[in-house]
């Protein structure tokens, strides 16, 4: 059993889908980022950056004492090795899986989550900040989009690199990225979005989301958690 520390989120959404891609046992650990939840002791004893996700690992491979992880990129690598699945095996496609995540992890995610936040959540626009994230995000589709001509996949099989992602494109329209000015993207955007685990991924916990943030809407309090902590 893994208990996965969670909220739905793009970096959430990670961890969900490859645990359903792999077919692991897991049970959601609530993490409510809108009141706080991050912040308290025992989730920092195991995420000390206080960020979802994280995992904890009760049966890890060669059996003792569980595991946690905590970095979105850094769970997908240790479910990866537990199973043996979601990263090619040869060197040079593990390289390239191993490449393409941290390009995630540096770029894609951090930029489109610049650009999310001064679109929805500044509180009055700034065009400089709009201009700055907006064509950076532009490039960094380009790039994936040139990435995948004459490929299925980010590293050519489907890998944990495709996941990390998928889970950030997944809010294109959010971010007012038009998938059509990227065609191979947005072909190898819509095959990851019909497979059954993807959607189970996605679908985990969503509950959480209006149940949690008083209907689904932004407030002072969750704002207060996510963006004014120093």
């Amino acid at each position: 059993m893994i208990d996965l520390h969670y909220f739905p989120t793009p970096n959430g959404w990670k961890a969900s889908i490859a645990l359903e891609e792999l077919e692991l046992e897991y049970r959601i650990v609530e993490i409510n980022i809108g009141r706080g939840d991050q912040f308290a002791p025992e989730f920092l004893a195991i995420s000390p950056n206080n960020r979802i996700p994280a995992i904890v690992d009760h049966d890890p491979v060669g059996g003792g004492e569980p595991v946690s992880v905590f970095e979105s990129g850094a769970i997908l690598l240790y479910l990866a090795e537990k199973t043996g699945r979601l990263l090619p095996k040869d060197v040079r496609g593990r390289i390239a899986a191993t490449e393409w995540l941290m390009w995630q992890m540096a770029g894609l995610g951090p930029m489109l989550g610049q650009l999310g936040h001064f679109k929805m959540y500044a509180p009055e626009p700034i065009p400089y900040a709009l201009e700055r994230y907006g064509n950076e995000a532009h490039r960094l589709y380009r790039i994936l989009d040139e990435r995948l001509a004459g490929r299925d996949f980010v590293a050519d099989e489907y890998s944990v690199a495709d996941i990390a992602s998928w889970s950030w494109v997944k809010l294109h329209e959010l971010h007012g990225i038009a998938l059509d000015e990227f065609p191979n993207a947005r072909r190898w955007y819509e095959v990851i979005d019909a497979r059954p685990a993807v959607a189970r991924g996605v679908a985990a916990g969503m509950d959480l989301i209006v149940r949690n943030t008083k209907g689904g809407a932004m407030d002072e309090e969750s704002r207060e958690h996510l963006f004014g902590q120093r």
